[in-house]
């Protein structure tokens, strides 16, 4: 084991109280995994549908909506886990619904329209969902404090730390931030925003696409960032949205972070989120709304095959293989996968689907009896930074009832394996028991809340071995996500974040949508 893992794992020192129960979660490794053998019952039961969506995280759910909305009801969804909803599913206790991953949506900024007409159906956005300052359901916009960092056994206000910071450092970090205002506002020589979200928009002037060629720790250093918050606050933006340290990014996809949300609301400011107790399984389930029983999980698809006039797929349900025949098949599964069930497909394709890594993550939701005992400074948020330690830190599911008073919370903690080889953070998942990685988080988070470890009544942790495309140097516009971009196929469309090189919600959504509209054109809807 590393150092980096080493810090999060543990055993329980003498004179501990003993674990809380729990369970050791995640995706279904173990029927993911019978695609290496290989070995799969015949079909025995043929179905046919217009359109077959594989993949029922944001993307698939996604496509559905638009096939649903533009009305095309003649699809599926196949999903391999026994809910859809992908890094967005959430849990629930007695208590209240609490986060496995996605836990936020930023103001969506005017170039995202698809997840404007989403929010504006659910009533969420208000009036106009093409007006550039719409006003949000209050309910959903994030209860202040929103966030804070603890540092040097203290909580500061927001995510950059205040206390005993040097004049010097902060002027730094006033000019880190005005840089990046100033890139929100960039363009290239094509007219397009530098940084937007979806990516498909921002601009492909070369002097911009450069960036994506060096590193975001090396582009702070050519450009004289040397403060240790400033690149502390770089390197946790890398860790937070692509699981991976500052030093393994792409200065593109770093500097994209910072710059391609420019949303705002006539009720709030613009760096307000909205949020709710279960994370964003909220919306999910508004996508998958209109897909009503048309989802069918705990399907696992092991075979495609093209076919002059579509595909045939064969998907285990249990032990039992069906085959589903269909004119349109959308892939809305991670890319990687791909290769394992479409023997026959085209040579750059599997290259560019083999050609990126993934991250692996790890979330614990901590069920506590009561509030936990406070350290000084800013007071409880819904986000709860950490400065210096593995974890990322937690949110509170119950800070959007704040009004409620409930004696006890979930929280939900987070850690992204940065600090090993992907492969090494996939292995300690499958290999490390539920008990020291409880030992661990404990043991990290009483630092912070001393009593917490009497508090807690349970401890799951969840594990992602894939959870997101991670965009290292020369992945995103020097490397093979393009051509998985690019993808035409008479049949077959791509559809996942994986197209975009990086795991948000805007872009899932947008490449859900992008797929739909073609399936859409070829079969004559409109």
């Amino acid at each position: 084991m590393t150092v980096g893992a080493a810090a999060l794992t543990g055993c329980a020192p003498a004179g501990k109280l003993p674990l809380p129960p729990g369970e050791l979660l995640g995706m279904n490794q173990a029927l993911g995994h019978r695609l290496r053998e290989g070995i799969f019952p015949a079909p025995s039961e043929t179905r046919k549908t217009g359109v077959l969506i594989v993949g029922g995280g944001i993307s698939g759910l996604s496509a559905a909506w638009k096939l649903a909305n533009s009305a095309l009801e003649d699809f599926l969804v196949l999903e391999m886990e026994n809910e859809a909803g992908g890094n967005s599913r959430a849990g629930r206790s007695p208590l209240v619904a609490y986060p496995w991953g996605a836990h936020y949506l930023p103001l969506p900024s005017l170039e995202s329209v698809h997840v404007r007409e989403l929010l504006a159906e659910l009533g969420v956005l208000q009036g106009d969902p093409h007006a550039a300052r719409p006003t949000y359901d209050e309910r959903y916009l994030c209860a202040t404090p929103q966030e804070r960092i603890f540092r040097n056994g203290l909580w500061d206000d927001g995510l950059l730390p205040q206390r005993g910071i040097d004049a010097a450092e902060r002027e730094q970090q006033k000019q880190f931030h005005e840089r990046m205002l100033g890139f929100k506002n960039a363009r290239g020589r094509d007219g397009l925003r530098a940084f937007a979200i979806p990516m498909a928009l921002s601009s492909r002037d070369p002097e911009w696409l450069a960036l994506d060629r060096i590193s975001f720790a090396q582009w702070l250093t050519d450009n004289n960032f040397t403060a240790p918050t400033v690149r502390w606050l770089a390197n946790y933006a890398c860790r937070d949205d692509y699981g991976s340290a500052y030093d393994q990014v792409s200065a593109w996809a770093g500097l994209h972070y910072f710059a391609c949300r420019s949303g705002e609301a006539a009720n709030a400011s613009a760096d307000s989120v909205l949020t709710a107790p279960e994370g964003n399984a909220w919306l999910a389930r508004g996508l998958a709304k209109k897909a009503g029983d048309r989802v069918m999980t705990g399907a696992l698809v092991w075979r495609i095959e093209e076919r002059k006039s579509g595909v045939a797929v064969n998907a285990l349900f249990g032990e039992k293989t069906v085959r589903l025949e269909a004119r349109q098949l959308i892939w809305a599964a991670p890319a990687f996968v791909l290769p394992h069930v479409w023997s026959e497909i085209p040579g750059d394709l599997k290259a560019a689907s083999l050609a990126g890594d993934y991250a692996p993550w790890l979330t614990a939701n901590l069920h506590l009896a009561d509030l936990p005992e406070e350290r000084h400074g800013a007071p409880a948020a819904w986000d709860n930074v950490f400065y210096d330690s593995p974890g990322l830190g937690y949110v509170s599911a119950t800070h959007q009832l704040i009004r409620r008073h409930l004696s006890g919370t979930v929280l939900t903690y987070y850690r992204a394996l940065h600090d090993v080889a992907p492969s090494e953070g996939r292995r300690l998942l499958l290999e490390t028991p539920r008990e020291a990685w409880a030992e661990g988080i404990l043991a990290e988070l009483e630092r912070v809340h001393p009593d917490i470890r009497k508090l807690t009544t349970r401890l799951d942790v969840f594990r992602f071995g894939h959870a997101m495309r991670r965009p290292i140097p020369g992945a995103i516009f020097h490397g093979q996500r393009e051509r998985l971009a690019r993808f035409e196929n008479p049949h077959i469309t791509l559809a996942h974040a994986d197209l975009s090189g990086f795991s948000l919600f805007e872009e899932a959504q947008y490449r859900g949508v992008l797929a739909a509209e073609r399936v859409l054109s070829r079969t004559g809807f409109h």
